[in-house]
C-alpha cells in the first residue's frame, strides 16, 4: 500500500452557482445586452473611426467616422467632423454633415450643427437641428 503519490488531486466537481461579481467573467458583459461596441465618456480620439456593426459613441470624436453599421452618439458625446454610417441615432452634439444610407433619428436633447441626407429622417421635437436635410433615395 502506497501512502504517497505523485498523482495530482482531482479538482472538485463543479457546482451549479453562477459565478460571483468580481469573478473572472463579471467584466463580461452577456453579448445579447451589447451587440456593439462602445466609445465610453472619457476618451477623446482624433482622426478617423471605422467599424462594421454597431457603436455608441459617448466620447469625443474629432475626424471622421466611416461605418456600414449603426452608430449611437451618446447624451455625453461631442462629434466634430463628417458621420457616414447606415444608421445614425444622435442624442449627444455633432459638429459635421451626417450621411445616412438607410435612417437617421434625432432624438430628445441633440444638437447637430450641420447638413443630413437619408432616405429617412426622424427629428424629436426637443432636437436642435441647424442645417439642411436632404431625404431622397438613390
Amino acid at each position: 500500500m502506497a501512502m504517497f503519490t505523485s498523482r495530482k488531486p482531482e479538482p472538485d466537481a463543479p457546482t451549479s452557482e453562477p459565478p460571483r461579481a468580481g469573478g473572472p467573467d463579471s467584466n463580461r458583459a452577456p453579448s445579447a445586452a451589447q451587440p456593439g461596441g462602445l466609445l465610453s465618456g472619457g476618451v477623446s480620439i482624433k482622426g478617423s473611426v471605422k467599424f462594421r456593426n454597431a457603436l455608441l459613441i459617448d466620447g469625443q470624436v474629432e475626424g471622421t467616422i466611416d461605418s456600414t453599421g449603426a452608430l449611437t452618439v451618446g447624451e455625453h458625446a461631442r462629434i466634430r467632423g463628417e458621420v457616414r454610417a447606415k444608421s445614425v441615432k444622435v442624442r449627444g452634439t455633432v459638429e459635421g454633415n451626417i450621411f445616412a444610407s438607410e435612417r437617421c433619428e434625432l432624438q430628445a436633447g441633440c444638437t447637430l450643427r450641420g447638413d443630413i441626407e437619408a432616405p429617412r429622417l426622424v427629428v424629436d421635437e426637443n432636437a436642435t437641428f441647424l442645417g439642411s436635410a436632404k431625404i431622397a433615395t438613390k
